[in-house]
C-alpha cells in the first residue's frame, strides 16, 4: 500500500502541540532514494524552496556514497549562493549555572553536586565584557540555566548592562540569549532590552526520549519547551533559534523534527527561524550519555548538509565542540555562524592565565580552543571572510522581513559588504600584522567577486572612512 499521509496530523496552530512522532518515523520509513528523486530534491533547494518532510527524509535515508557526495555539494552550492563566503563569528557569555531542572547530558543538572554554582555579578559581567572586546568581539549570546534567579527582568537588566559596556573601540553591538522558554510578559520584557535571538533547543523532539532525559524541573514538560518560541512570537519577538542535541535519539528523526519545526513557525507566523543549531553531545561533570545514539563524523557532516538544503534561508550554527578538525570540514557545507575564542567557564574571559580551568563551572567540554585570532587568521586563510555584522537587526531585518531579504538571495547584497566593514574595524583594531596583510587581500578580492552585483565605490569609500577613525558603518 502506497504511503499517502495526511499534509501533517497535527494541525499548526499558534501555541498548540505540533509534533507526531509516528508521522514523522512514517516518512522516514517509507522514504526512498532513488537516483532521480535524491536529484530532483537538491534542485529544489537550489532553487532556494524549503523541503518538506518527505523530501528530508529521502535526504536521510539516502546512503549511495555517489549520491551522498551530491548531496554534500549541493549544500556546499547553495551555500555559495545565498550566503557568499562569510562567516558570522560570536562569543557565547555563561551568565549563571544555577538551574532547577534535573537533565541526565547536562553539567548543570540539579542532582550535579560536583558543580560550583555561581552567578556573575555586575562587576563580574562588565569585566568579561571587557575582556571580549579587547579581543574584538562584538556579536555575544547570554547563557542561562533554568532557575529563578534569572527571571526576565534580570535578563533584561543584564543585556541592558552588556550593551553599555564600552572599551577602546569595542563595543557589543548584538546580544542575543539562551535560556529557559518564558511566557509571553516575559519574552516582550526580554525584546524591549533589545535583543537579537532568542534560542530555545528542544534537545529532543521525541516526547518519549524528551520524558526520560528530563527527570524533573519545569524543562520535564515537552510541550511547555515546544511551544516557546511560539510565545516569543506572540510577544513580538520575531527573531527566534531552534535547535536539537544531537546523540541523544537517532539523528535522522532530529532532522525531520528540526524541519516539523520550521514549518510550524512558517504556518503559524509566516516566518521561519533565524538560526538552527546541531551540537553534539560533549563530556561534562557528572554526565553520562548513551552509546546508542551517537552521531558520528561522516553522519554528522551529512546531516549539516541536509539541514542547508532543506531550510535554504535560516542561518546555522556550528559550535566550538567540535574539533577543529571537523569544524574545518563542516562549515563549508552550510555552516554560516561560528563561535570564536570560546569559553564555558563562568568568569573565564577576564582570568589570568594562571588561573585554572574548572570543569565543574562548565556545561560541557569544548573541543576548539583557539583564540579569536587564530580562527579568524584560519578563516581568511580559507578564503572565509570573517564578519561581525549585526546591521539586519538594526535597521529591522528580521522576522518575516529578513525573510523577504534572505530567501530570494538579497541577503548577499548586505551581508558581503557588511562583513568586509567589519573585518576592517578587526584588521585595524585588534589584527597583527601578518593577518591585516592577508585580510586586506581578502577583502580586496572579495570587492573584485562583488563587482557586478553591489555598489563597490560606496563599499571602498566606507573602508576608507573606517581607516580614518569612524566606526560602525553598513549598509
Amino acid at each position: 500500500m502506497k504511503f499517502t499521509p495526511e499534509k501533517y496530523r497535527i494541525a499548526d496552530e499558534p501555541m498548540q502541540p505540533f509534533i507526531d512522532s509516528q508521522e514523522i518515523w512514517d516518512y522516514i520509513n517509507n522514504a526512498k532514494p532513488t537516483r532521480e528523486r535524491v536529484r530532483a530534491i537538491i534542485a529544489k533547494s537550489l532553487n532556494k524552496e524549503r523541503l518538506n518532510l518527505e523530501e528530508t527524509a529521502v535526504l536521510v535515508n539516502t546512503t549511495d556514497p555517489e549520491l551522498v557526495e551530491e548531496i554534500l555539494q549541493g549544500a556546499r552550492t547553495l551555500k555559495e549562493k545565498v550566503y557568499g563566503n562569510r562567516i558570522v563569528l560570536f562569543a557565547p557569555l555563561y551568565i549563571g549555572n544555577k538551574c532547577t531542572n534535573n537533565c541526565t547530558y547536562c553539567g548543570f543538572r540539579t542532582s550535579n553536586k560536583d558543580a560550583v554554582r555561581m552567578t556573575l555579578a555586575d562587576e563580574d559581567l562588565v569585566k568579561e565584557v571587557e575582556a571580549l572586546e579587547d579581543n574584538g568581539q562584538k556579536r555575544l549570546i547570554l547563557v542561562y540555566g533554568e532557575h529563578k534567579d534569572y527571571s526576565p527582568e534580570f535578563i533584561a537588566d543584564n543585556v541592558r548592562l552588556v550593551y553599555g559596556v564600552k572599551k577602546g573601540n569595542g563595543e557589543i553591538r548584538r546580544v542575543n540569549i539562551n535560556a529557559a522558554p518564558l511566557d509571553v510578559e516575559g519574552f516582550r520584557i526580554v525584546k524591549e532590552s533589545g535583543i537579537g535571538t532568542y534560542q530555545v533547543f528542544q534537545e529532543t523532539y521525541h516526547p518519549d526520549f524528551y520524558t526520560n532525559y528530563h527527570l524533573s524541573g519545569k524543562k520535564k514538560d515537552f510541550n511547555w519547551r515546544l511551544t516557546s518560541l511560539d510565545r516569543a512570537q506572540e510577544a513580538g519577538l520575531d527573531d527566534v533559534g531552534i535547535g536539537a542535541l544531537f546523540g541523544l535519539y537517532d539523528w535522522r528523526y532530529e532532522v525531520l523534527g528540526l524541519v516539523r519545526h520550521t514549518n510550524h513557525l512558517e504556518a503559524c507566523y509566516n516566518v521561519g527561524p533565524h538560526t538552527i543549531s546541531f551540537p553534539r553531545i560533549k563530556d561534562a561533570s557528572s554526565v553520562n550519555t548513551p552509546a546508542e545514539y551517537v552521531v558520528n563524523d561522516d553522519d554528522f557532516v551529512k546531516l549539516v548538509a541536509i539541514l542547508r538544503l532543506a531550510v535554504p534561508y535560516t542561518g546555522m550554527i556550528l559550535t566550538a565542540r567540535e574539533s577543529v578538525a571537523v569544524r574545518r570540514q563542516v562549515i563549508q557545507f552550510g555552516v554560516s555562524q561560528i563561535d570564536g575564542g570560546t569559553k564555558l567557564e563562568l568568569g573565564s574571559y577576564a582570568q589570568t592565565k594562571n588561573e585554572e580551568q574548572n570543569l565543574n563551572r562548565e556545561q560541557f567540554m569544548i573541543n576548539d580552543n583557539r583564540s579569536l585570532g587564530e580562527i579568524i587568521e584560519d578563516l581568511v586563510d580559507n578564503d572565509y571572510l570573517p564578519s561581525f555584522c549585526t546591521a539586519c537587526y538594526r535597521l529591522g531585518r528580521t522576522g518575516e522581513h529578513f525573510m523577504e531579504f534572505s530567501v530570494p538571495g538579497f541577503i548577499k547584497r548586505f551581508c558581503s559588504p557588511n562583513a568586509m566593514l567589519t573585518l576592517t574595524e578587526y584588521l585595524i583594531d585588534y589584527a597583527t600584522p601578518e593577518v591585516q596583510e592577508k585580510g586586506w587581500k581578502l577583502i580586496e578580492r572579495s570587492l573584485v567577486d562583488l563587482e557586478s552585483q553591489a555598489n563597490v565605490a560606496e563599499i571602498r569609500n566606507r573602508i576608507e572612512r573606517i581607516k580614518q577613525g569612524e566606526r560602525d558603518l553598513y549598509f
